[in-house]
């Protein structure tokens, strides 16, 4: 008798979209800019409690970054982020294994120019208005401020709420409402050496349900993006003043 295989799937991810992986399907990113950081998103969207293990290659010298998503039902899971630099490596594949049964996840490439294709997310701009606007699940809002400060601000009334900012080689992890236990083990990864640098992954936690920070606007773009489940990100919002 024939044995039943894995049909699987080989994605071109240049534009860095949200699409779905299940066992033994790969995507694939070769177009990484040096000098810019980019964070890989994953959601575990399999509706049940299956972990996912999230396998990221990054180099032919070095054994691929397994990210272990942890199983959730009613797509009510965190993000897990895998940094990874464009001065490392041009091209990034994410896969899961032909074994892995009912496994399945979502991903997306964020940075300051990814993704190209931002179907399946709401993007837009954030006016440097002080409008607080909604921070929901997929969100993703960008400004590029003037040579002047600006106030940013990020608020939510749920525990531990997780959203990400880019600006070029930098991240910065905002965590609000920490709980005394801090993030998730696996739930910010560094891969390759620029990543793993002191500096260009800053996680910024607050025990308050909002976190205000002062940035400094030079004509570049910035981005933010929300790294939490729906459930969590009802009551989010974000907002940009100018100073």
């Amino acid at each position: 008798m024939e044995s039943i295989g894995v049909l699987a799937t080989q994605t071109n991810w240049n534009g860095g979209q949200r699409l779905t992986l299940n066992a033994g399907d790969t995507a694939t990113c070769t177009t990484l800019s040096p000098g810019q950081l980019y964070g890989i998103f994953i959601y575990n969207s399999a509706q049940n409690q299956t972990s996912a293990t999230v396998n990221v290659n990054w180099s032919n010298s070095q054994p691929p970054c397994p990210i272990t998503v942890p199983g959730t039902t009613a797509n009510a899971g965190l993000a897990s982020i895998g940094f990874v630099s464009g001065t490392d490596t041009q091209t990034v594949s994410v896969s899961i294994a032909p074994n892995s049964g009912l496994a399945q996840v979502d991903i997306w490439l964020g940075s300051v120019s990814m993704p190209i294709n931002t179907a399946g997310l709401n993007n837009q701009a954030l006016q440097a208005n002080g409008e607080l606007y909604p921070f929901s699940k997929y969100s993703r809002y960008y400004a590029v401020p003037p040579s002047k400060w600006i106030s940013l601000t990020i608020a939510s009334k749920i525990t531990q709420f997780v959203s990400c900012q880019f600006r070029e080689e930098k991240a910065v992890v905002y965590v609000i409402n920490e709980t005394s236990n801090g993030l998730l083990s696996g739930q910010i990864t560094s891969i390759g050496p620029t990543a793993k640098t002191a500096g260009v992954v800053t996680i910024l936690p607050t025990s308050l349900q909002s976190i205000t920070n002062t940035l400094q606007g030079d004509g570049s773009q910035w981005v933010w993006m929300d790294a939490d489940s729906a459930q969590d990100s009802q009551s989010a919002s974000i907002a940009l003043q100018s100073m």
